[in-house]
């Protein structure tokens, strides 16, 4: 017979839900009272660390925005999902209230330094990969096999087929607009969007989520954080996706090369990921063109970034 799942701390969440709605003093206070520590990179999301009688150290998740996209659903289908088959460096779940607006689920707590501020980077974004690999060989079943995760390849094509060259089209005079749907036609004389559309590959485990903030390491070990986007994906995709995340553009992309193996990318995938990685850049460049004003320095790298992809001679064609 399995073990009961523990209990939320109902008390615990009912207050902090309701300091929620009042004001900062009253959250600090709430927070302090119950010995709750708030973790960074929740963005969306109330997240804090807290020391459970019974079970030590655990992440309590709160989702402001409830049950938006399913994403409480995503997180504890793939977190049990993962566990049923004892996938390491990953949270374990412990328990869920989704019936509040504000759901909340606890898990145990991971450690370590974002990857980012790893003393040996390279060594981090070897054991990323192979994190990646390990989840990525899990069954699919339930809630994961049957949702495409959120921010997936359908969603971005339908950006730039869509939104995007409608937002240029609003901005007629705009210096860039003439600049931006130049790279935009030559996404679509590519062929990319065809090629992707006509090859989705098997599908595999996938975060959903490749903002290398939610990557920690701890000592030889590389784990991550943060599964409310999870679904099925495809190894290429997800390979680009994490490559040409913005929070990736520090790293080298002789050190990403180095990693495709690893990341599941062969010859004869090589293709597709070529196709993936150079939509997925456009999609970001998209993103900040709408923040164009205001993270000038970003947009700026990522214009930069999908004029090199997109020409037939860098580095990323071997």
């Amino acid at each position: 017979m399995q073990p009961a799942r523990p209990l939320p701390p109902a008390t615990l969440l009912a207050d902090v839900r309701n300091a929620r709605l009042a004001n900062d003093d009253r959250l600090k206070d709430t927070l302090e009272h119950h010995g709750l520590r708030p973790l960074t990179g929740g963005f969306q999301n109330h997240v804090y660390a807290w020391n459970d009688p019974d079970r030590g150290p655990i992440c309590i998740k709160l989702y402001a925005k409830g049950n938006h996209r399913r994403r409480v659903d995503r997180e504890w289908a793939a977190l049990t999902l993962l566990a049923e088959h004892t996938a390491s460096d990953v949270p374990r779940p412990l328990w869920c209230d989704a019936l509040d607006e504000v759901p909340a689920i606890g898990m145990t707590l991971l450690q370590g330094t974002p990857i980012l501020e790893s003393a040996d980077r390279e060594a981090a974004l070897k054991g990323l990969a192979h994190t990646t690999h390990r989840l990525q060989s899990v069954p699919l079943t339930g809630l994961i096999a049957d949702l495409e995760r959120i921010d997936s390849g359908a969603h971005y094509m339908k950006r730039l087929t869509g939104s995007w060259p409608q937002l240029l089209a609003d901005h007629e005079d705009d210096p860039l607009t003439s600049a931006m749907r130049a790279l935009l036609a030559a996404w679509h004389a590519s062929g990319d969007a065809e090629l992707l559309n006509q090859n989705t590959g098997p599908a595999v485990f996938s975060r959903g989520d490749s903002n290398l903030l939610n990557w920690l390491r701890d000592g030889a070990t590389t784990s991550c954080v943060d599964f409310e986007y999870s679904g099925h994906s495809t190894v290429f995709f997800d390979a680009a996706d994490l490559i040409e995340h913005i929070s990736a553009r520090e790293i080298p992309d002789s050190t990403w090369i180095s990693l495709l193996p690893d990341l599941g990318i062969t010859p004869a995938n090589r293709h597709l990921f070529l196709a993936a990685q150079r939509t997925c850049a456009l999609r970001w460049l998209a993103v900040l063109w709408k923040q164009r004003h205001t993270r000038t320095a970003e947009f700026d790298t990522q214009h930069t970034r999908v004029r090199l992809l997109q020409h037939p001679d860098n580095p990323w064609h071997g």
